[in-house]
């Protein structure tokens, strides 16, 4: 039996902009668990937008940035308080004003929030609850610090600023529950870590005890004189900061001693502490893996949930489930992502044009090419028809070519070495720094040179397809440009070596322009396999760490805040350098 039914065009509609929604949500592992009518479609990709999500960003950038201009702020040039200048003190409803904004704008964050998933996911969510105190918590701040004309000495809102921070950040959320989930696992360490400090900070008290001949006491009045101060001592030696300072009195008394420092530090450093780290990084691979898992689930249930919307389109039979090929791509046109990512998914799904239909293991399939890695195709190579041209092309595009200027580099460096430590004991005036000015500028014609003829070999939209190739002309053209301004700045007959009459010196100058050598001489990573190896793993490294950073980043701001009310004033300059 054939079931047989027919769409309006609003209908229609609706069900391309659900699709539409769906795929999104499954290319940034999203949930679905959200309004799908047509207005609250609308604005649900309006909130996603790049617009709307760079705007959240940069007011929580503000609201954060806020501290270190409003009262109490120590914001100056110099950090020593004998020297610093009073800092500049706001005047009232100015920073407030920029924070009503920021709250405002959170504000209608957590509406449109609370509206597009439902009061039943908003129940359940505690983050979007905390969000709701915190944000009422700030409010009422706010209007107390207006009403007392900014005169309050407490800004309890000040405290709680990362957590919008913390709220707009899935993986600092992630990051956060593994954590908590990471803390029973390693409190059984912890635990016989402090149990061995504890036992070690009593053997040493009774080891290094105070004695009737003060040449002995040493260790005891520098590290062991009471409970707190042997406590912090050993602790201070779990982290090898204190090592071997904290031995040395005793080691020079009998060198038995230092047993007990090595035994401390081989139990504590290197088996407890070390322990402590794996069962740290078990815990969070294992939850890394459930994160995964849970992505690539909520993946698949928005491409699912994309086709059930999808084969309404057409008369089917119930027993069969498929969807129109020139639905999916016109869906596929109007789906907000990478522009390779869509080509390559659209590329498959023209395979079944022929067809005209696709079914569901055919419509998860053309989405596998979002788990693929882009493949960078470089452009054509330039033609020329003069044989000259090609000998040079050919010549100049060689890999020989690259690892001549990369030993250019290198020599460039030494020479640049070379002369510093021959100079090293002359002041700046004392220096000849024409002979360096020559040195570099010879290279930096090299460069130059060279940048000219990769250009010439490769054509410049094959030129700035390669990474190195866009670093290198960077560099060559701030380096040009350094040379020129030297030349205007210090042309002859002026003495080079005293321009007092000129704002930066030449040895500024050059120094500039040597530190953007060693900087280029960067390129020649990419070209030693292991290095290069390194170099992507930390790059990687920091890309990965980001949750982790920004969870730093609220541990030290909220701790500053605190420090900043509780040591206020506590460090005062002495009254004749005032």
């Amino acid at each position: 039996m054939v079931l047989l039914f027919s769409l309006s065009t609003d209908e229609e509609e609706l069900y391309i902009q659900q699709a539409i929604v769906f795929i999104e949500d499954a290319i940034q592992y999203r949930s679905i668990n959200h309004r799908v009518d047509t207005r609250s479609l609308y604005l649900y990709r309006w909130y996603y937008s790049k617009i709307c999500q760079w705007g959240l960003g940069l007011s929580i950038a503000v609201l954060l940035l806020l501290a270190f201009v409003e009262r109490p702020s120590s914001l100056s040039l110099s950090s020593d308080p004998r020297y610093r200048s009073p800092p500049w003190e706001p005047p009232c409803g100015l920073t407030e004003s920029f924070e009503l904004l920021c709250l405002v704008i959170f504000t209608l964050d957590l509406i449109v929030k609370s509206y597009l998933i439902g009061w039943e996911e908003f129940r359940k969510s505690k983050w979007l609850i905390g969000y709701t105190v915190v944000l009422s918590v700030s409010i009422i701040d706010w209007v107390l610090s207006i009403s007392m004309v900014c005169d309050e000495k407490l800004r309890v809102r000040r405290l709680l600023r990362p957590f919008f921070l913390l709220q707009n950040s899935s993986l600092m959320k992630k990051t956060l529950k593994c954590i908590k989930r990471t803390l029973p696992e390693i409190a059984s360490v912890i635990l016989l870590l402090a149990l061995h400090l504890c036992l070690f900070t009593m053997i040493g008290m009774l080891l290094f005890a105070k004695t009737e001949d003060p040449k002995n006491n040493g260790e005891w009045k520098a590290y062991f004189r009471n409970l707190p101060k042997s406590l912090t001592s050993l602790l201070v030696l779990l982290t090898t900061a204190n090592n071997p300072d904290v031995m040395i009195p005793a080691y020079k008394l009998n060198r038995g001693y230092a047993i007990f420092f090595v035994v401390f530090s081989v139990i504590g450093t290197y088996c407890l502490m070390n322990l402590l780290t794996a069962i740290i990084y078990n815990q969070f691979r294992g939850y890394l893996l459930m994160s995964v898992q849970t992505s690539i689930i909520r993946r698949r249930l928005g491409i699912r949930a994309a086709f059930q919307v999808l084969s309404c389109h057409e008369a089917q039979e119930a027993a069969e489930e498929h969807v129109r090929v020139d639905s999916v791509l016109q869906v596929m046109s109007r789906v907000e992502m990478k522009s390779y990512y869509k080509t390559a998914v659209t590329t498959e799904a023209q395979q079944y044009a022929d067809v005209g239909y696709m079914s569901l293991d055919q419509f998860r399939k053309i989405f596998d090419e979002l788990d693929k890695d882009r493949i960078k195709e470089h452009p054509p190579l330039p033609q020329y028809n003069s044989p000259v041209l090609q000998r040079l092309q050919t010549i100049f595009g060689h890999y020989y070519f690259t690892i001549a200027g990369n030993a250019l580099a290198l020599a460039n460096v030494i020479c640049i070495c070379t002369i510093l430590v021959l100079n090293s004991e002359m002041s700046t005036a004392e220096r000849d720094n024409v002979v360096l000015e020559i040195i570099n500028l010879c290279f930096i014609l090299y460069y130059l040179f060279e940048m000219c003829v990769k250009i010439f070999a490769l054509g410049w939209r094959g030129y700035i397809s390669y990474r190195n190739n866009i670093f290198d002309g960077f560099l060559t053209i701030l380096l040009l440009a350094l040379q020129i301004t030297i030349f205007v700045t210090y042309r002859l007959p002026y003495n080079w070596n005293t321009p007092s009459h000129h704002v930066v010196s030449l040895w500024e100058m050059v120094c500039l322009v040597n530190m953007l050598i060693v900087f280029r001489f960067l390129r020649i990573i990419p070209d030693i396999k292991l290095m290069a190896l390194v170099a992507s793993t930390l790059m990687d490294l920091v890309k990965n760490l980001r949750a982790f950073a920004g969870i730093l980043v609220v541990v030290y701001y909220v701790f500053a805040v605190l420090g900043i009310w509780l040591f206020e004033g506590a460090i005062k300059p002495p009254p004749e350098t005032r």
